[in-house]
């Protein structure tokens, strides 16, 4: 693959708003998962979260814009504009952009309120906007009208893979020529009681905390927010005097056509190669890899056998960590966080750490960072995304030059 580079990030999550915050955090190992509130009148079991805190969307949007976003758009919306402000980019060049958002929930808050009011408030009429609140496109068209983006605009649903997959199809369509440069990631906002309810009956939500790799991990944390990058060719890039983060080097795909949630390390294995395939780079180049890392009792020996398969012995040399043991797993959104963190592990030499790391699973033999991160200058990482329904991708990228 012709490297793209990354020149634009964006980020609102629960360990802080903006890129500089959630990487500040990251970088610490510090971690914001903490007991959900806002539902204690509920009959939710006590759960853990990783919330956005502090979030006034009347401080990000006028009152008669508020009517039309849905919490999941509200944080695209946030993520897009520091994005594009980052990249440094004229009006006439962000016209002429694609954006491709991905999200793994839509707008739940949208439908919750929506049933509530019917069901629950016994009304016969409900909000005239609905629709456009709630559609799955709804981020996508949002972060295009905000941003005055006219190029092609759609979302991309695969649900924990939702951003990788956003953001591989931007890049493969800068790659192509189509279009010279693309904003793309993903958002979502699970924290609904209907949709926490459905969490709770899938029973791999943990009681405690996230802890990834580890023999006593009980399962997932959730978690909310938006990450999006601008993606433009390295000429492009050079010709306009653009900060280049990161290089964009290859993409991997792939499905397990084996089981709804019981993740197969076939296809993992198959994504992580063609990543490598694509970028026409050897295992031995990875020094890095940004874990989906779920904290679940299938993933993880999963995950941790198709690494083995892949790089064979250099696996033992690997830095690998799980950042959802700190922002938690926000679905569709995660992708794109952890695509930040693993920009900012390449530009600065500080690997993030697998926070609340216990003593490892045997299954899970490799070096995962536990708990402090540490110093090493990688050339290039991988960033995986393995979602239910055995949906895969995984992104390689290198230290700019």
């Amino acid at each position: 693959m012709k490297p793209i580079a990354i020149t634009g990030m964006g980020c609102i999550s629960p360990l802080g708003a903006g890129v500089a915050a959630t990487w500040s955090a990251m970088a610490e190992g510090r971690s914001a998962i903490a007991p959900l509130s806002g539902f204690e009148e509920t009959d939710l079991k006590p759960m853990p979260a990783a919330q956005v805190a502090d979030f006034d969307p009347a401080a990000h949007f006028e009152p008669a814009r508020l009517g039309l976003l849905d919490r999941h758009s509200q944080f695209a919306l946030v993520a897009a504009r520091e994005a594009a402000a980052d990249a440094g980019l004229e009006p006439e060049q962000i016209e002429a952009m694609a954006a491709v958002v991905g999200s793994g929930c839509g707008g739940k808050e949208t439908d919750e309120l929506t049933y509530q009011r019917l069901y629950q408030d016994g009304k016969s009429r409900v909000h005239p906007f609905t629709i456009p609140r709630g559609m799955p496109s709804a981020a996508s068209s949002q972060v295009s009208m905000a941003l005055g983006i006219r190029g092609p605009s759609f979302t991309v649903a695969s649900a924990c893979a939702s951003a990788h997959h956003a953001i591989a199809q931007a890049a493969l369509m800068v790659r192509s020529g189509l279009v010279e440069r693309a904003l793309a990631g993903g958002t979502d906002a699970p924290f609904t009681y209907g949709l926490l309810k459905s969490w709770e009956a899938l029973r791999v939500v943990a009681p405690d905390t996230c802890r990834p790799f580890c023999a006593d991990r009980k399962g997932m944390v959730l978690g909310e927010g938006a990450g999006m990058v601008v993606l433009e060719s390295v000429e492009s890039a050079q010709a306009r005097g653009a900060r280049i983060h990161a290089l964009l080097l290859g993409v991997g795909m792939s499905a397990d056509a084996a089981h709804i949630t019981d993740p197969d390390s076939k296809g993992a294995t198959r994504a992580m190669r063609a990543a490598l395939e694509d970028a026409d780079r050897p295992p031995e180049a990875v020094g890095y890899i940004n874990a989906h890392g779920t904290g679940t009792r299938l993933n993880d020996p999963s995950e941790t056998r198709a690494i083995r398969e892949v790089f064979g012995a250099h696996a033992e040399h690997l830095k690998i960590s799980s950042t959802k043991s700190m922002h938690g797993h926000a679905l569709g959104a995660a992708g794109a966080i952890e695509l930040v963190a693993t920009v900012k592990a390449l530009k600065t030499g500080i690997l993030p750490p697998t926070a609340h790391f216990t003593t490892a699973d045997p299954e899970c033999d490799l070096d995962y960072i536990p708990n402090r991160p540490v110093r090493v200058e990688v050339e290039c990482a991988l960033s995986n995304a393995f979602a239910f329904g055995g949906l895969n991708a995984v992104l390689l990228l290198a230290r700019a030059p």
